[in-house]
């Protein structure tokens, strides 16, 4: 048995019943958030211009952030890249990149076609999840180093499996699925920092979906797509860079979607950063120093993290989601950071131009943290005088599910990305269907309020 038809058969073995009330605890999570920054990042250059080039015809699936539809694998593409527009969606430790972007925009386009219950949504989408993560296992972290994106690399087998499953295929046409997305997967992590990166996200959405139709209606695929000696382990990896045998034996045990869990971030910026500025943001707000004060700033996350955050004098407002020194220098100046410091050219401030090339950022040493602390950060702050004040983080605030941010802060980071393309009489009831969302007859519901229609608009 190979493994694509291994995978298959527990992706099909898995119910709604069979998921522990954690699993679906934190499946709304990741729709919640997924939702609510997918619309945030509708508003983007980068979603439009895929949009305006992409989408031409009608459709059945909605295009987030208004009320037009369009074909599926055009609305997933669409939808794929708004969900990362920002780099505002959650991720996942296992996974190494972010596990719910690839996958709902896929299942929400195609639900929108075929229509599916809340409860075979939910049971779709973590089944791509546990897909995608425990691929994950066996590629990491060399898949990582080596200059894979994996949220893309991987993803597309988490959104083939979701999207298989929500059509009800048998095993073969599962196993067929993830075999053709295997030849679709894609992302190099060269293109960080542009608007390529969320492309990446769109296109392994698609293409997700794609490979679960051409499964559906019979299209062919090597079953040993992962293991043959030209198959995607050791192509992406290389012989000696993966272990096969990891990718099954903790399946569903625990699900990934409850242990380590969806890591929800509070900043619109790379993971990378928030480590650093959990502590950052800790030691302003305690101490309060005058930026006028600041003679330097030492920033240590780990080397792995660095080699994508290291951009001491970004060039664009992608660039700085990605700059560790932008990212410290807006903490220092506004004790905050939001979406809308990485608007426009706001990395070009005065103040920012004035404080930035204090900032420096070095690898940590395992004087500082554990080798196998992949997410610690230090800062050191040295003030005119002498005095220093410093911090250090072991793991962003929510990274995973033993240390979740709350359900308020939760709510208004969803209300306040909802309400850059939503009026605000939708932003209530869309909450409070996602909340509910395994008791929808039919997913259209939601996507019905995101759109301003009535349930029977959506339908037609």
């Amino acid at each position: 048995m190979t493994l694509a038809l291994d995978l298959a058969k527990r992706i099909n073995a898995l119910t709604f019943n069979d998921l522990p009330p954690e699993a679906i605890h934190w499946a709304k999570v990741g729709l919640l958030d997924t939702v609510g920054v997918t619309l945030a990042g509708s508003r983007e250059d980068t979603a439009r211009i895929v949009e305006g080039i992409a989408s031409q015809g009608p459709g059945p699936s909605l295009v987030f952030g208004g009320s037009r539809r369009t074909a599926p694998l055009d609305a997933a593409l669409v939808n794929g890249t708004a969900s990362h527009a920002l780099d505002f969606d959650d991720c996942n430790n296992t996974l190494g990149g972010h596990p719910s972007a690839p996958i709902l925009p896929a299942l929400f386009a195609l639900a929108d076609d075929v229509g599916a219950s809340g409860r075979d949504f939910v049971a779709a989408y973590v089944a791509g999840f546990e897909t995608e993560c425990k691929v994950a296992l066996g590629v990491h972290f060399y898949h990582y180093t080596h200059g894979w994106h994996p949220t893309a690399t991987l993803g597309v087998f988490g959104a083939a499996a979701a999207c298989a499953k929500l059509l009800k295929l048998p095993d073969d046409r599962t196993a067929t699925a993830l075999a053709i997305a295997a030849s679709l997967a894609s992302g190099i992590k060269a293109n960080f920092g542009t608007m390529t990166k969320p492309l990446h996200i769109g296109h392994c959405t698609r293409n997700g979906l794609f490979a679960a139709l051409l499964a559906r209606d019979g299209f062919t695929a090597n079953a040993n797509a992962f293991g043959h000696k030209q198959g995607f382990f050791n192509v992406f990896n290389g012989e000696g860079n993966y272990d096969a045998a990891k990718v099954l034996p903790t399946w569903g045990q625990p699900w990934d979607i409850v242990k380590p869990g969806i890591a929800i971030k509070q900043y619109p910026c790379c993971g990378s950063t928030h480590s650093a500025l959990d502590a950052m943001l800790g030691l302003v707000r305690e101490h309060k120093p005058s930026v006028d004060d600041i003679e330097r700033v030492d920033v240590w996350t780990h080397t792995r993290r660095l080699e994508h955050t290291n951009r001491p004098d970004p060039k664009s407002d992608l660039d700085a989601k990605f700059s560790v020194q932008y990212c410290m220098t807006r903490a220092l100046l506004d004790r905050k950071i939001t979406i809308e410091h990485f608007d426009g050219k706001a990395y070009e401030d005065a103040a920012v131009k004035k404080l930035l090339p204090r900032v420096h950022a070095a690898p940590y040493t395992a004087a500082q943290f554990p080798e196998d602390n992949h997410f610690g950060a230090e800062v050191k702050v040295s003030l005119k005088g002498g005095k220093i004040l410093s911090a250090k983080v072991d793991q962003p605030f929510g990274r995973t599910s033993d240390n979740p941010l709350p359900a308020s802060l939760l709510k208004e980071k969803f209300d306040n990305c909802a309400a850059r393309a939503l009026p605000a009489e939708r932003v209530g009831p869309l909450y409070s269907a996602i909340q509910g969302f395994e008791n929808l007859k039919d997913a259209r519901e939601l996507t019905a309020i995101i759109a301003g229609e009535t349930r029977k608009q959506a339908a037609a």
